[in-house]
């Protein structure tokens, strides 16, 4: 009984390493890859693409939240926020990350085998570096949550890849949308940590924009929305798809209100609420494919 007891102990550790009790990180880099996914074909995707996209989303973001703390086990214990992660608090060691870090990766490309693909692999190889070494841009990039939208936005390509065979022009400024998105929000999530990393001495977005942070978010939504915007005028989308980018430009708004003052309880809200933006860009591009096969009005 002791034994299962530990057993169930150390799951939960590994869960709480992995952040599968906080999907919004999962959200976040899902959202792009379904916007791709769609349009990439044209509203009809694969089925059996878009479960292979779906798991390896949540295996590789797994992997980046658990290689991202054996990175930074030696600065989470300074921040208030990080402290008790598991590998901050000695709970899990370094080895067992290292261990479960490789597992997921494994199961990741194993996800993909059935693609096919020569180029799918070769993506998949860089979308594993660009997670690997994010957590490693916080010493010496000003703005690593660029960096950390390449990383997040690598299903993009991955998806016009393992559709097409091709990536087009699109899947680029697609990805070029997701880095401003990324900025956006993950500047909203640093702000809540800036007094700490600051004592630390790592890079954020927070630290550099400095007093112009709130105009740098703002810019950025705007810059993602006008991107994805020029995407739906490449592929004429229609009205539905305006509609969905217009909800998500007045969340963007909304985001505004909550991060002026630069409360950290509201910077932590704004963040977690990028979900809904990114659903909302989604469900225009899917409702207007479907307009257009005559399933919706």
């Amino acid at each position: 009984m002791a034994k299962t007891t530990k057993i169930r102990e150390k799951l939960a550790l590994y869960e709480k390493l992995m952040r599968l009790d906080k999907p919004i990180g999962i959200l976040l880099l899902l959202w792009p890859t379904l916007w791709a996914l769609w349009l990439s074909s044209y509203g009809q995707p694969s089925w059996l693409i878009v479960w292979i996209f779906v798991l390896g989303t949540v295996l590789m973001r797994s992997a980046g939240c658990v290689i991202n703390d054996v990175a930074d086990r030696d600065l989470d214990p300074h921040v208030a926020r990080t402290r008790e992660r598991p590998l901050a608090s000695g709970r899990v060691t370094v080895k067992e990350a290292l261990v479960l870090f490789t597992l997921l990766v494994v199961c990741a490309f194993v996800l993909i085998l059935p693609l096919r693909s020569t180029a799918i692999i070769g993506l998949s190889v860089v979308a594993l570096f660009l997670a690997a070494s994010y957590p490693f841009t916080k010493r010496f990039f000003a703005v690593p949550q660029a960096y950390l939208g390449v990383a997040f936005g690598f299903g993009i390509p991955m998806a016009y890849a393992a559709h097409l065979g091709t990536i087009p022009l699109i899947a680029w400024i697609l990805l070029l949308a997701n880095v401003f998105w990324a900025i956006a929000y993950d500047t909203e999530y640093a702000m809540v940590d800036r007094a700490d990393d600051l004592k630390i001495g790592i890079k954020t977005s927070a630290i550099t924009f400095g007093r112009f942070d709130v105009a740098a978010v703002m810019l950025s939504y705007a810059m993602t929305l006008a991107l994805i915007a020029w995407v739906g005028t490449l592929l004429h989308l229609g009205v539905l798809f305006y509609a969905g980018l217009g909800v998500a430009t007045a969340l963007a708004g909304y985001h505004y209100t909550l991060i002026r003052r630069r409360e950290p309880a509201r910077c932590f809200k704004a963040f977690l609420h990028n979900n809904w933006i990114g659903a909302s860009i989604f469900a225009g591009i899917a409702l207007d494919y479907l307009r257009q096969s005559g399933w919706a009005i």
